[in-house]
């Protein structure tokens, strides 16, 4: 039977957030905690499946995806934007020339960073 109640930890490292990240949820009233006995943060497990939302089969064929919780709503007109705070590791995919690759001197296991353009975002529940 799968544990009904997570520490912290365990919820954190479920959500792919650090435990300061949850601990500013709950400040915020993002995520629902319990206290334990010792009066440390406790999170149901069902607090953890709502804030990762549905993992069922995925609908778009988009590769860069980044799963989270939305942090902020704003609708004026016609138009809303939505923030989402990403919840769970991700992995960029990039297309770059021969020359690129070399002229930057990538390597497997360098720290290098991902800059995504696009003229869209979906945004899926």
């Amino acid at each position: 039977m799968p544990k009904q109640i997570l520490t912290a930890a365990e919820a954190a490292r479920a959500l792919g957030i650090s435990l300061d990240t949850l601990r500013r949820w709950d400040r915020a009233g993002k995520v629902r905690v319990e206290r334990d006995t010792a009066n440390r943060r406790v999170v149901p497990a069902s607090e953890v499946v709502r804030l990762k939302g549905s993992e069922g089969p995925e609908q778009l064929s988009a590769r860069n995806r980044f799963r989270g919780v939305v942090r902020s709503v704003a609708i004026e007109g016609l138009l809303a934007e939505i923030e989402v705070d990403v919840t769970e590791p991700a992995r960029v995919v990039a297309i770059i020339t021969r020359e690129s690759a070399e002229g930057l001197g990538l390597k497997p296991g360098m720290s290098a960073a991902g800059v995504v353009k696009a003229t869209s975002v979906m945004v899926e529940r």
